[in-house]
């Protein structure tokens, strides 16, 4: 079982008692105080849990996050003194910047998100950490070094105080707008997600994409298909967009890949690499008829099948032709999702043996093990970094800054994706309302789908490694 399977068994039992727990208490009332007490209570109760305790947060908020930056990270001395930082070393202004620093919320940080506001030589940020925040946190400074060199950088916390102090971690900033850039999507809109500020001012990209994604068509069985069916036309539509869509930001068509690989079948393919791994919905074993779109032929094309040998010929077949100088594709550790841990266990294994070797890795993370709101905040908003509780690899981190032209560019590209389009759960809606008038949540102007607040971020964050 993985370690996000684990987390939420357990968030789930601890749940279950807690509900448990309620009600006994509500029967109690009732019976020992006044009968229509919990008729009361109960719709109050549910209101205020989904307001303020509906988030999946699998570590407690007082818990510090640790990170090692490895050699390409330096530390630089700096001073925050009444809530104005001041960097006491020379600064490029190309750098990542990172600041340690322990956040405290208040009282009412526990209702509503804390957040740390940032304001400096015209510029504006706001970067928010979990309810009850009590921990080193860490604050990607990346764009702020004229303010933070020249003094003017000020700090302010929203429901939340700094203490003690700060470090400041900076990396050398890497030229990308002028290299090769090959994105690896283990699903058509990872790449938009986690790369769309980096892959349109590359000055050539390739997006590949590995599976259909054709799996979970509900939306598709309400037109009246069946669910097979609905898959398959899913999985067409998904292939549709990993091909179009990077149009929007001028990727020719020729350097657009979908591999048309199964949906959550990449463990099942890396597990016995010459066994095929059908669909799981779409009652289909060739992966050709998601390749339609391609614009040249690869080996998986031979014989169609699924197999973890076939997506190894193919990324070779790419790799070769396409000599990335960058390639950029989920985080090892950071995004627990399997097919994202098989795709970039399925580079690493294509490119052993190759005469051409990238020279940098950047990886994202769209999921997380811990918490499934991060980036917490809103649309336009900074992106801290995410919640890791033990530092067991160096990374170095590696922050875009995304100018309002091209976050609105991205959101237009998000929006054009199918998989974002369908309304959420009534449920889930019911929700978001009780956190706006309740928890004072904001929704995003760009769409209802979550990954509109999530990803439309003044911040692009990846982690690098040089190869």
């Amino acid at each position: 079982m993985s370690r996000k399977q684990q987390l939420l068994k357990r968030h789930r039992r601890n749940k279950r008692l807690g509900v448990l727990a309620s009600l006994v208490l509500l029967l109690a009332l009732g019976l020992f105080a006044w009968w229509w007490l919990p008729l009361l209570l109960l719709p109050v109760l549910w209101a205020a849990h989904e307001a303020w305790f509906a988030d999946h947060l699998f570590y407690t908020p007082g818990e510090d996050y640790a990170y090692r930056f490895g050699e390409h990270t330096h530390e630089a001395p700096v001073t925050l003194r009444e809530g104005v930082l001041k960097a006491d070393a020379p600064l490029q202004g190309d750098e990542t910047l990172v600041l340690e620093v322990r956040v405290k919320s208040n009282w009412l940080g526990r209702l509503l998100d804390p957040r740390v506001e940032l304001q400096g030589a015209g510029l504006a940020d706001r970067q928010t950490f979990e309810r009850g925040v009590a921990g080193v946190r860490y604050l990607n400074l990346t764009g702020l070094a004229a303010p933070l060199q020249a003094g003017s950088l000020r700090l302010r916390g929203r429901h939340c105080r700094l203490q003690g102090e700060p470090r400041l971690w900076v990396t050398p900033g890497v030229e990308l707008q002028r290299r090769r850039v090959m994105v690896i999507a283990p699903h058509a809109d990872d790449a938009e997600l986690a790369a769309y500020g980096l892959y349109s001012q590359a000055e050539e990209t390739w997006v590949v994409t590995l599976t259909a994604g054709e799996i979970e068509a509900e939306h598709y069985q309400q037109m009246g298909l069946g669910n097979a069916e609905a898959a398959r036309l899913k999985g067409r539509l998904r292939a549709w967009d990993s091909i179009a869509v990077p149009r929007w930001a001028g990727v020719p068509e020729a350097r657009c890949v979908q591999l048309g690989y199964f949906c959550l079948q990449l463990p099942a393919m890396q597990a016995a690499p010459g066994q095929p791994a059908a669909s799981r919905e779409a009652d289909m074993a060739d992966i050709r008829p998601f390749r339609q779109f391609n614009p040249f032929p690869l080996p998986g094309d031979q014989d169609g099948a699924p197999t973890w040998q076939n997506l190894l010929a193919d990324l070779r077949a790419l790799l070769e032709l396409a000599r990335p100088e960058v390639l950029v594709m989920p985080h090892p550790q950071l995004d627990p999702h399997p097919d994202h841990i098989c795709a970039q266990a399925a580079v690493l294994e294509a490119l052993q043996g190759l005469a051409w070797q990238p020279q940098t890795l950047l990886c994202y993370a769209n999921h997380l093990h811990d918490n499934d709101r991060w980036p917490m905040g809103d649309s336009g908003d900074g992106v801290a970094l995410p919640p890791q509780l033990q530092a067991d690899q160096a990374w170095a981190p590696c922050s875009l800054v995304l100018s309002l032209a091209t976050q609105r560019d991205k959101a237009m590209a998000l929006g054009m994706m199918h998989d974002l389009q369908p309304s959420a759960p009534f449920k889930r809606r019911l929700r978001r309302l009780l956190q706006r008038w309740l928890a004072g949540r904001r929704p995003s102007p760009y769409g209802e789908n979550e990954f509109f607040r999530k990803a439309v971020r003044r911040h692009e964050l990846f982690w690098r490694r040089e190869l």
